[in-house]
């Protein structure tokens, strides 16, 4: 009986032993599970975390290798941009120095071939016309270097001479302008000579249009041969302008409409000018100083 009684509470024993077993088993369970779950989550934020620092380095990355690529190009454009126009704008210089360099030597020495001092003359023209475009400040510095006297070297005559008679070219008698830029008003003067003394000088008032770079003048006094002083009327200056060799017809029909003659300068330095007159014809003349005029 003893022995069954023994037996009886193992039995009972047992399962309570095996449920304790069991139980301690589900709560260890539960507790891996736990642990993997979190385990997972620091893994997957960990995993994020690397993924945005990696898109966030790739993308700035990029960003900054487009950033210098854009930066590159434009540079490249604009350096490209500025040297095109750089050398446009040597290549433009340079031919008005050439043609300058051969007017130059022409203004001293009368040797230079006529044909060649017209196409200089021609190409002179078109070159500072777009020089002036280009700078607005040509044609200032144009009008300042006009101040002083010029005489007549080279011309091809009005229009209407070359059709007569040709190209004048190399003007056979001493001719001389003077300018005064620094006169309010500003004053011109235009003279014949026979040596230093004036046969013949007509003086006036002058404007100057910058845009243009147009001098429009009126004389309104006549000097003859150095003695006797005459003021002129209206259209008088341009009538006997045009009948000595000084002006064109053009200017006297400007006259009769209330217009001024004009010149449409092409350049001044300090050795020549140049000019095209309101008759057409182009025109060259040498800086002289006033006791050699």
């Amino acid at each position: 009986a003893e022995i069954l009684l023994l037996q009886h509470r193992t039995q009972q024993r047992a399962p309570l032993s095996l449920q304790l077993s069991s139980k301690l088993v589900r709560i260890r369970k539960r507790e891996r599970e736990k642990t993997m779950t979190k385990f997972q989550s620091i893994c997957s934020l960990l995993w994020s975390i690397s993924l945005l620092s990696w898109s966030a380095q790739a993308f700035t990355t990029n960003h900054h290798c487009h950033f210098f690529s854009v930066v590159s190009i434009e540079t490249t454009s604009t350096q490209c941009q500025a040297s095109t126009e750089n050398s446009d704008t040597t290549s433009l210089q340079s031919q008005i120095d050439a043609n300058l360099a051969l007017l130059t030597k022409a203004a001293e020495t009368k040797s230079e071939d006529p044909d060649a001092v017209y196409d200089a003359l021609a190409e002179l023209e078109s070159q500072m016309r777009k020089a002036a475009k280009e700078d607005e400040a040509v044609a200032q510095t144009t009008l300042q270097n006009l101040t002083g006297s010029w005489r007549l070297i080279f011309t091809t005559g009005t229009a209407k001479t070359q059709q007569q008679r040709g190209r004048i070219n190399y003007f056979p008698i001493k001719a001389v302008q003077s300018f005064d830029t620094t006169a309010s008003p500003m004053t011109i003067e235009n003279g014949i000579y026979f040596g230093n003394w004036p046969a013949l000088r007509f003086s006036g008032t002058m404007d100057f249009d910058l845009q243009k770079r147009r001098l429009e003048f009126d004389f309104d006094g006549l000097e003859l041969l150095g003695l006797l002083n005459l003021q002129l009327g209206q259209g008088q200056a341009v009538s006997l302008g045009a009948k000595t060799g000084l002006g064109s017809e053009s200017n006297v029909a400007n006259a009769a409409k209330q217009k001024s003659a004009f010149f449409n300068w092409i350049s001044a330095d300090t050795n020549i000018a140049t000019a095209r007159g309101g008759g057409g014809g182009l025109a060259l003349w040498k800086r002289v100083e006033p006791e050699d005029e």
